[in-house]
């Protein structure tokens, strides 16, 4: 029985440890941190059975990042002889998927500046300009994309560009922009904006509607999906207890 004990002992704490740097790291729902905590060794091991090891699949993001950063360092010294918009663009999404937004836009305006026909190019620089908080910047190019196809990107380009202008104020262009986005898209993303412009259009009634639907929306989604999207789920939480002051 002592042996036992002592086996559980070191084993039990790092467990807890283990489970509790993921808590902190991934922030799912705040009760399992009580199940973490009181529920000891046990409780920490349902938690890694039930949030950590189906996280395992996100890591596969980490390996492909090795081989990004390796194209990413090939794609540097070919533009160096040949910057041709396919590589000037190819590179920018490399760099917008490691979330370096400006280094992204800058290849994006390089690329843009020989071939000004690309929606694509157009809707990535708008996002880099998003992901630096840039709005304003962010405008033109939505509304270029848009102007080609209001349903690009699955009503999400529109979405954004609703966003954008709720953000800077013009709240009228945002609800013209939003009205297909929020009819024909269901993503955790347009929830969260819509509901967001909704509460700075003073209606906050209606914005409580929308940030419930985004918490129903959770309860509807696979569990990969849930912890893909958590981010928005946390914003919206985040907006419902300020719509609920």
């Amino acid at each position: 029985m002592g042996g036992l004990s002592s086996l559980i002992y070191p084993w039990g704490f790092i467990v807890q440890g283990v489970a509790l740097w993921h808590f902190v790291k991934r922030r799912p729902e705040g009760y399992w941190l009580w199940i973490i905590i009181f529920g000891g060794p046990l409780g920490a091991g349902v938690y890694v059975a039930v949030e950590m090891i189906p996280d395992l699949g996100l890591l596969r993001g980490v390996f492909q990042g090795f081989g990004r950063r390796s194209r990413i360092q090939n794609l540097e010294m070919q533009i160096l002889d040949n910057p041709s918009v396919g590589n000037l663009e190819e590179l920018a999404e490399l760099y917008f998927e490691q979330k370096k937004y400006a280094k992204a836009r800058e290849l994006l305006d390089r690329a843009i500046s020989v071939r000004s026909d690309s929606p694509h190019a157009f809707y990535l620089r708008a996002k880099s300009a998003l992901g630096m908080g840039d709005f304003v910047a962010a405008i033109p190019d939505l509304e270029y994309v848009v102007g080609k196809d209001p349903k690009f990107d699955y009503h999400r380009a529109t979405g954004l560009l609703g966003d954008a202008y709720a953000r800077t104020g013009d709240l009228e262009k945002a609800a013209f922009y939003f009205a297909p986005a929020a009819q024909f898209s269901t993503t955790p993303e347009t929830l969260y904006n819509y509901a967001n412009y909704l509460k700075l259009s003073g209606k906050r009634e209606e914005a409580r509607e929308w940030v419930q639907r985004l918490v129903a929306k959770k309860r509807t989604l696979p569990r990969y999906m849930q912890r893909a999207e958590r981010p928005w789920f946390r914003k919206g939480k985040a907006l419902q207890k300020e719509l609920a002051g």
